[in-house]
């Protein structure tokens, strides 16, 4: 029997772009195929163009932080000094990995729901920065150009890596003329496309500085196979096929197509944190042009636990998202950054506010 599934306000993973659907009904490709390579040299050369990179993607098996690891593993040596400012539960993940990495992480701590600034970089040698740019666990959009650029200008050498997890697709982002070495994403976020697939994007400065490193998660192994369309291991070729027909089918210029819907998932985001407004609601993120437009993060209103909150959303057809770390417990999270009709966005926002109201 079928089971009725809550349209997702989560961000991540999210409601699926038609053409991914469409995409995984097909029957299975061999991904050694003349086909499948095909596929794999479309989507790499359409990731690269879409961040405005004259560098090259890499398709990995796995999410967002198979690719944060392979990256710091791939271009940092063991006792390398890297800054990793900390706003949120996932640039607390890049401090794990470094740590685990065998890196020095110089971590700076700040509230989270505040953004971090170039003034907040640390004293002293450094050799890189890993960085988050959307941190979905507080909502809030880090101004990693700046960042980038306070970096370079301390260390000229220094490599800087960006999540850009949630950002890829919902936020404007490049890689070179930003300042940033490398970044990474995943296909269940802004690509519309189902859990499985990890991108890592390499500038011509980190190609430069790549070595092996590891087995399955090694970066060089993957781009050599992968220049001659091939993958170092079996791939999640499906999602693969996934992800290249969205891109495709929704941004068809590539980033001529991406302002525009930038402007979509930003305005989506505005809704929600206005709706709460008139509700009351408490933002997380302490600053309004903090904001990101991949998700919005708001504290519990008085009387509301997170579990009766979600049940009250899950009535009426929604999984939304609670809090991580400190924050568990104590906040909710909702996200357009998935596929939406407009009705469904509308119904959305409406029901958002029924919910809530009861407050």
């Amino acid at each position: 029997m079928a089971v009725t599934r809550p349209r997702l306000l989560t961000p991540g993973p999210v409601n699926l772009h038609p053409a991914a659907l469409q995409a995984l009904t097909r029957p299975q490709l061999h991904h050694r195929s003349p086909e499948a390579a095909a596929l794999v040299r479309g989507l790499r050369a359409r990731l690269a163009a879409l961040l405005a990179s004259r560098g090259e993607a890499v398709l990995l098996g796995g999410s967002g932080t198979a690719a944060m690891e392979a990256v710091v593993r791939a271009l940092f040596r063991p006792a390398a000094r890297v800054w990793v400012p900390v706003a949120g539960k996932f640039a607390e993940r890049w401090v794990e990995i470094a740590r685990a990495a065998g890196l020095e992480p110089q971590v700076t701590e700040h509230p989270w729901g505040a953004a971090v600034g170039p003034d907040d970089l640390p004293p002293g040698r450094i050799d890189g920065a890993l960085l988050t740019h959307s941190e979905t666990s507080t909502g809030v959009l880090h101004p990693v150009r700046s960042l980038a650029a306070a970096v370079r200008a301390r260390a000229p050498e220094a490599l800087v890596v960006v999540d850009a997890v949630t950002s890829f697709l919902v936020a404007e982002l490049e890689l070179e003329s930003w300042g940033l070495d490398a970044a990474v994403s995943g296909s269940q976020k802004g690509a519309m496309s189902p859990p499985g697939l990890a991108f890592a994007w390499l500038a011509p400065r980190a190609l430069e500085r790549l070595r092996p490193s590891g087995y399955y998660l090694d970066l060089s192994r993957e781009l050599a196979a992968q220049r001659q369309g091939q993958t170092a291991f079996t791939p999640p070729i499906q999602i693969v096929e996934a992800v290249h027909d969205v891109l495709e089918a929704a941004w068809p210029q590539g980033r001529d197509d991406l302002a525009r819907h930038w402007a979509v998932k930003a305005e989506a985001t505005a809704r929600f944190y206005a709706r709460g407004a008139e509700l009351g609601l408490r933002p997380v993120p302490s600053r309004e042009e903090a904001r990101s437009p991949a998700t919005a993060a708001f504290y519990l209103p008085r009387g509301w636990t997170s579990e009766a909150l979600s049940a009250a959303f899950a009535e009426r057809g929604w999984r939304v998202a609670g809090g991580q770390g400190p924050l568990k417990g104590r906040i909710f999270r909702v996200s357009a950054m998935g596929y939406f009709t407009r009705a469904e966005l509308e119904r959305a926002y409406n029901d958002f506010t029924a919910v809530l109201r009861r407050s």
